[in-house]
Formats: C-alpha cells, sequence, structure tokens
C-alpha cells in the first residue's frame, strides 16, 4: 500500500518502486495499480503492456467505497500482475484496509508487504 502525501506523490513513489524492482529483479514482471483519488493532472504513472492503473473515486474503501474497491482490486488480480500498488487518498481506516486484505478470500492471491510513505516532491527552485 502507498500512503501520504498528494496523488502525484503517491504516484511518483509507485513509479519509483516499479522502476526499483525493474533494475533489481526481472524485467519480465507486470504491474498493476489501483489509485484511490483524483489525479492533479501531473502523473507520472503511465499505462503500457506491463502495467494496468486502475483509477477509483476518493473515499473511505472500508465504509463508504468497499464495493467499488473490492470489484476494481478483484479485476485487477484476475490478470495475475507480479505485483500490485494500492495506493490510499485518505487512511483513516487502514488497520480495517489491512484486515480486508488478509481475509482468506484475499490472503491466498495476495502478500501485504511493508507500506511506502509518499514524501513530497521536492524540486530545485532557484532564488530570484
Amino acid at each position: 500500500m502507498v500512503l501520504g502525501g498528494a496523488a502525484n506523490e503517491r504516484e511518483a513513489a509507485i513509479a519509483h518502486a516499479i522502476t526499483q524492482r525493474k533494475t533489481h529483479k526481472d524485467n519480465n514482471q507486470t504491474t498493476a495499480v489501483l489509485l484511490e483519488g483524483l489525479s492533479d493532472g501531473k502523473t507520472c504513472l503511465i499505462p503500457d503492456d506491463a502495467t494496468t492503473i486502475v483509477r477509483i473515486a476518493p473515499g473511505c474503501l472500508c465504509c463508504a467505497n468497499q464495493l467499488i474497491m473490492r470489484v476494481s482490486l478483484n479485476r485487477l488480480i484476475r490478470q495475475k500482475p507480479t505485483q500490485l500498488f494500492l495506493s490510499l487518498a485518505n487512511t483513516p481506516h487502514i488497520e480495517q484496509i489491512r484486515y480486508f486484505l488478509t481475509t482468506p478470500d484475499y490472503a491466498r492471491l495476495l502478500r501485504l508487504e511493508d507500506d511506502i510513505c509518499a514524501a513530497p516532491i521536492v524540486t530545485n527552485l532557484k532564488k530570484v
């Protein structure tokens, strides 16, 4: 799961993780990305033959948007990606989401790894 920061910061963290994994592991891996929240138009994630990206509306994924998340997640899992990133805009119920992802239905299909915490993107600004 990718947490924290703005949408473009979470997407940059995912893009970096994808690049790192391709560099250190198999170049033939496939990636699925489920993004919660609206894009701010500065995305660096581009879908291609190896990367599937799905975006869902923002909202609590364990309450109001649970059905939307479950359907989107199931569609991505059916594609059997090598890795799957779940980007969360809000994390008030993160433990419920972790619990949901470790229920028997998902535990046999997914292995949760350490969360990725997105940090603000720092740009080089010249003093005027």
